[in-house]
């Protein structure tokens, strides 16, 4: 094979859209990462996302049990996976089932007819063939028996044929790569490289994917083939980065920039868990993993880490928070730096545990007993998790609280071209620790005072347990203001509760100014946060292209907001707030600055189309 290209022969593209769907045993997520590092080594811009079954062993060939990957490439900056693919490759009935009314009109149209037979058409709750009784006659398409194909093509190595099966992912990969130009060796070496302990393993995938690359050569179906040029991106090194990769290495900077150990006690919980994998890895720069034997147990070890001098953190995903509420109240009551991180999902309770939902803001501000104030920061996609990851822990650590961040599982699955920073451009986030005497007792003598403020930040001094003369007390009793004895007044208990409500305000002065997107002096706004970043993006770019006029402000700091959102906000005449939830930030905002926000709300399990927002820009123009 040659990955040379006649391009007199090659028609042009500035973006392509390709959703991958099969059953969960088709390797549609493995296919799709395979062509998504290949365009990005080619140079393109990207997005993806991975789109799971909810349920673990869904029953095969079933709509329930579809595994799909969509990835958009473009010469251009793009922030979306797309609204609609291009190019739908259906690996069996199920798959066409499930994703068929995602595909644009016209569309390309790549099915496994192998998989198409009565029992295929019965689970997939087809009364008739949809390849036959006008179903996709809207589309172009390609049939394709894949199935037999790869098991000729494996047979001579002596692969036995439900072996060879499972190989057909590749052979579908190889036919995708002829017909938009994807370079092929990146793929054969890949191959080699994951497979090559099993050298039967290793020779059927090249086969199947060498198959499908020449199966597009030699069909007249195929026509023409398509070329994304390489994207012109800024100069720098780059890497595909995934939202919970990005957010790992975050935290190992993290830990670098504030010179300290970094201890994650963590439980596993989708879409959470590759946090605690990847951060097993980098034992080398400092960091310690505990995989607990339940969410209260993994809090209670970070929680621990962080009285002892470490940076402390857990990782969950909305139900692990719930559990994890009275440790972190008691990290509110006792004032030291505890990271909490929560890849929220579909709820409530277990919810739809592998698709993405942004409704866990409302906890995350509010769900702890008592006056239990903290800073909330979310992360807006895959390679800001890195920048959202060092920020939190900037604020954990010099204001002395628990801090919660938010992302979710679109960002974490999803993925995008990263620009490597340079190490020295990363600020120093470090803070001392107390080691001498702050203080005098009624004698004059000197003392340590453990709830004695920063007059700037009113955070108070952070002492590792044995040094010498600092012995304190701490726990979940009230504390007395300085001296960290057991107060139950009245009058220290309103005290206390106005200053840790007053240091939480502070944190919003060391925020930039809020930047407005777009039109400064247009009629609406858009307000967003988390995920919603890259369809609003892309929702703001068509609108101006077309001729109208937005505003987009959006939001990293969710609590405290940002000092100047509401002299902002005012000069609106309508706000919009899309959120994957029901609304909660919209409310928080109608609340805080008594404005007439609207919210745009979707609970789907699938994040926003750019299409979606742009009608809620238009909903009120008739």
């Amino acid at each position: 094979m040659s990955d040379t290209i006649d391009r007199a022969e090659v028609g042009v593209l500035d973006r392509l859209v390709v959703r991958f769907a099969g059953d969960s045993g088709d390797g549609m997520q493995l296919t799709g990462d395979r062509f998504t590092s290949v365009s990005a080594s080619f140079g393109n811009d990207l997005s993806t996302f991975p789109d799971f079954p909810a349920e673990i062993r869904a029953p095969a060939g079933t709509v329930n049990g579809v595994s799909s990957f969509q990835v958009q490439i473009a010469n251009h900056d793009i922030t979306t996976p797309g609204d609609e693919p291009n190019v739908l490759v259906a690996m069996n009935a199920a798959a066409l089932k499930a994703d068929l009314h995602r595909l644009e009109p016209g569309g390309t149209l790549i099915v496994n007819t192998d998989s198409f037979g009565e029992r295929d058409l019965d689970k997939a709750e087809y009364t008739s063939n949809p390849l036959e009784d006008g179903t996709v006659s809207g589309y172009r398409v390609i049939p394709v028996a894949m199935t037999t194909i790869t098991k000729e093509a494996c047979e001579p190595l002596g692969v036995k044929a439900r072996d060879a099966e499972r190989s057909k992912n590749f052979f579908a990969l190889g036919l995708v790569s002829f017909m938009y130009t994807r370079p092929t060796e990146p793929t054969l070496e890949w191959i080699q490289e994951r497979f090559g302990k099993n050298e039967l393993v290793a020779a059927a995938n090249t086969a199947a994917f060498k198959a499908g690359f020449h199966y597009g050569e030699t069909t007249e179906a195929v026509g023409h083939r398509f070329e994304v040029r390489p994207a012109t991106l800024p100069a720098g090194e780059y890497t595909s980065i995934t939202g919970n990769t990005a957010l790992s290495w975050g935290l190992v900077a993290a830990g670098q920039l504030a010179k300290l150990p970094v201890t994650l006690g963590s439980y596993p919980i989708t879409p959470a868990s590759d946090i605690l994998h990847e951060l097993s890895k980098h034992k080398n720069f400092g960091v310690r993993t505990v995989q607990a034997e339940d969410e209260i147990a993994a809090v209670g070890v970070a929680l621990g880490a962080a009285f002892a001098g470490h940076l402390g953190v857990t990782t969950t995903s909305g139900p692990g928070v719930a559990l994890k509420s009275e440790t972190i109240s008691l990290a509110v009551s006792i004032e030291i730096p505890l990271l909490i991180i929560d890849i929220q999902r579909g709820g409530p309770s277990t919810g739809l545990p592998t698709k993405t939902e942004a409704s866990d803001l409302n906890l995350a501000v509010y769900g702890r007993h008592g006056e239990a104030p903290l800073p909330v920061v979310a992360s807006y996609s895959p390679a800001d998790c890195f920048h959202a990851a060092i920020e939190a822990v900037r604020i954990a650590l010099k204001y002395r609280t628990p801090v919660i961040l938010l992302s979710d599982g679109y960002i974490a699955n999803g993925s995008e071209p990263w620009l490597v920073p340079d190490a020295s451009t990363l600020p120093d986030i470090s803070v001392p620790f107390q080691t001498e005497f702050n203080g005098t007792d009624a004698e004059g003598n000197p003392v340590y005072l453990p709830y004695r403020r920063d007059e700037t930040t009113l955070a108070r001094p952070w002492a590792i347990p044995g040094t010498p003369g600092l012995m304190h007390r701490v726990g979940g009793l009230e504390k007395q203001n300085e001296t960290g004895n057991v107060n139950y007044t009245p009058e220290n208990h309103a005290l206390m509760g106005d200053l840790r409500a007053e240091r939480i305000a502070r944190i919003a002065d060391d925020y930039p100014a809020t930047e407005i997107h777009g039109d400064v002096d247009a009629e609406v706004c858009i307000v967003g946060w988390g995920s919603t970043w890259a369809a609003i993006d892309s929702a703001v770019q068509r609108e101006r292209r077309n001729g109208g006029r937005v505003a987009w402000v959006h939001l990293r700091h969710l609590n405290p907001l940002p000092n100047d959102l509401g002299d902002i906000l005012k000069r609106y005449r309508r706000v919009i707030v899309p959120e994957l939830n029901r609304g909660q930030l919209c409310r928080i905002l109608r609340a805080e600055y008594l404005i007439a926000a609207q919210p745009v709300t979707k609970v789907a399990g699938l994040p926003f189309t750019a299409r979606e927002i742009v009608d809620a820009l238009h909903a009120d123009d008739n």
